[in-house]
């Protein structure tokens, strides 16, 4: 019997229908990929599924005693409690059976009652106890933060002090403890880093449940799903297969439906030509048999459809103004630090003209501060640091800090190339499906994946030859993800590449750099290469023997760390004490920015405007600094 079942569901709103007609079935242990364009209604089917929403018409029918889980629900509500805390709640009546047996236990040895009932109780609690986890909760509670990538001194920190994507992660970690055996998992990557995500497929493959799963993570779903379902011209496809089998599937049925509607458009063609060339001759045999031919055509008109082709996707050309020199990058020996926190040491880099060279590591361990180091934007410590001849750079940032959240798509582009007629801008709009009204919508009302556009295209105008892309893939639908991965392969610049996209760096990679706390590792291959190296590496470290460290001066030792914990926190308490400055500023600032004493003014406006992006960029700076000196705490 299905786990879940849908018959006919449709949803429509007042302006459009997302979907009509939808059926599916899922199973007990099946991983089902939901795929399709951002904005199809995805995510809509979810809160149908958790009765978020109504349906226009249809029903779903969950089985009985499934119990159905979603991230949303695990929101982390108590910002004081600690992060390892806040994850033990998930297993609520475990600590409650825990309590009871320790009053059962008492009551037992005090000889409080009738002794043979209470151990009689005691034996049937300990027993449930065990069934449900009460041995190894605790064991899975901590594996499952590290594996997420929580360190051990994260255990203690107060939720309300994680950053978004840290809270993410924590939301996603208690729902996959939470004992429901039907996950719906809205993006899980997101905020994941690869070892993460490595983690997380390892937990699906295991879980004994079912999930249904939406994400743009190509190489996440080969790895974990069983079945795909395609949401697109608002009906679904099912395919029993992962991504790959589903594309391949897909084009092997549209090529045969497009084949069949060529086939018979044409036998409609011949049959239309026979009934005319009967209807010249004129004779009464001849009208018998037109109009017998014209039934026939008509049979087939009836049976006939007309493909539907693919849906919109982004038209990308990057075309270089000029071709570099053979060396595009040197970098030796550079260094980052924040204040007491060491984030880069010993990057050495040598990029030529032509490659696609991909950053990947960890978290936090500084590809994006790598990154804002070799475009000025941060000073850093070098030995050199040098663009080769003819290199101009283009630089992709994540945030999509290039954009002004006040302008609306026209004037950003209008602002950036002041030389483009707006006919021309709205023709280069489009083709990054930026079209119609929403070419006037103020940028910060825009989805990520549409500012990701907008900041594609003003890199796509820039002319470079020399890309640093940090994540150009997130906020992008799988089908706007292969534009640009197809893009990006006829690009005759040079890129390096900021991913957790593991089929992106696949499809792309000649070399992938891993950022280390002692430097960088470079791997000369794609990403399924580095994987098997890095594999190769862990299981060789494990067999080592590993020799006891001669004894060191531990009271010299204990003085030192005592002196580097000291500084730390005093470090600490600044740089919290001027964020709240910041924040402080910024919210005066962008109060004034709203004034009409100022909107009226331009001169004003602009200096208002400069000063504020300078804030914010000070703000981000101390954000990181500050995260970077949590995350050195001594461990417990």
């Amino acid at each position: 019997m299905a786990l879940l079942s849908a018959r006919g569901l449709a949803m429509s709103f007042v302006e459009r229908t997302l979907f009509s007609d939808v059926s599916f079935d899922i199973e007990k242990r099946d991983r089902v990929g939901f795929i399709g364009r951002n904005g199809t209604g995805k995510t809509t089917l979810f809160k149908l599924i958790t009765g978020e929403l109504a349906p226009t018409a249809g029903d779903i029918f969950i089985a009985r005693e499934t119990v159905v889980g979603h991230m949303r629900q695990h929101a982390c509500t108590e910002p004081k409690r600690s992060v390892f805390d806040e994850l033990l709640t998930v297993f609520a009546p475990l600590m409650a059976m825990e309590k009871e047996l320790e009053k059962l236990t008492h009551s037992i040895d005090k000889g409080e009652g009738d002794i043979d009932c209470l151990i009689a109780k005691q034996t049937a609690l300990i027993d449930k106890y065990n069934q449900e986890g009460g041995l190894t909760y605790k064991s899975r509670t901590r594996s499952a933060l590290l594996g997420l990538g929580f360190s051990e001194s994260d255990f203690t920190r107060a939720v309300g002090t994680l950053s978004g994507g840290q809270a993410s992660k924590l939301s996603l970690a208690k729902l996959l403890l939470s004992g429901a055996d039907f996950l719906l998992l809205d993006e899980p990557t997101n905020h994941l880093d690869i070892n993460s995500v490595r983690w997380l497929e390892g937990f699906i493959k295991d879980f004994k449940g079912a999930a249904l799963i939406i994400s743009h993570d190509r190489y996440f779903l080969d790895s974990v799903t069983n079945k795909t379902i395609e949401l697109e011209h608002k009906h679904i496809r099912v395919y029993e297969g992962n991504y790959t089998t589903f594309m391949e599937k897909k084009a092997r049925e549209l090529e045969a439906a497009q084949k069949l509607y060529e086939k018979e458009s044409r036998e409609i063609r011949r049959i239309e030509g026979i009934v005319e060339q009967q209807k010249r001759w004129g004779r009464e045999h001849n009208f018998i048999t037109a109009a017998s031919k014209q039934k026939e055509a008509d049979r087939i008109k009836e049976r006939l459809v007309k493909p539907e082709g693919e849906e919109s996707h982004i038209r990308l050309r990057f075309e270089p103004n000029r071709e570099s020199g053979n060396d595009v990058l040197i970098v030796k020996n550079l260094s980052k630090s924040f204040e007491s926190k060491q984030v880069l040491q010993n990057v050495n880099l040598h990029i030529r003209r032509g490659e696609r060279v991909f950053v990947v590591g960890a978290n936090g361990c500084g590809k994006t501060t790598l990154f804002k180091a070799l475009c000025g934007l941060y000073e850093a410590s070098f030995d050199e640091l040098t663009l080769g001849a003819r290199v101009d750079m283009g630089y992709f940032d994540q945030m999509q800090a290039d954009l002004n959240p006040k302008n609306d798509a026209l004037t950003e582009i209008s602002d950036s190339y002041p030389q483009m007629s707006n006919t021309q801008i709205r023709t280069a709009l489009g083709a990054f499906l930026i079209k119609g009204d929403d070419v006037f919508k103020p940028i910060s009302s825009l989805s990520g994946g549409e500012r990701a556009r907008i900041s594609l295209l003003k890199l796509v105008l820039s002319g470079a030859n020399f890309f640093l892309l940090d994540e150009p893939t997130n906020h992008l639908d799988a089908p706007s993800r292969e534009a640009l991965e197809q893009t990006l392969l006829d690009y005759e610049g040079t890129m390096l590449i900021i991913s957790h996209d593991r089929y992106f760096i696949n499809k792309l990679a000649d070399r992938i750099i891993e950022v280390t706390p002692t430097g960088v590792c470079e791997y000369l291959g794609n990403y399924d290469y580095y994987a098997e190296k890095t594999a190769q590496r862990e299981e060789a470290q494990k067999s080592e023997v590993v020799f006891q460290k001669p004894k060191v001066n531990d009271y010299k030792l204990r003085k030192e760390e005592q002196a580097k914990e000291r500084k730390r926190l005093n470090d600490l308490k600044k740089a919290e004490q001027r964020i709240e400055e910041l924040e402080a500023e910024i919210e005066e600032l962008q109060t004034q920015l709203t004034s009409e004493a100022v909107t009226s003014d331009y001169e004003k406006l602009m200096e208002l405007s400069a000063k504020l992006e300078t804030l914010q960029a000070e703000q981000a700076e101390a954000f990181e600094l500050w995260e970077a000196l949590m995350e050195a705490a001594p461990e417990e």
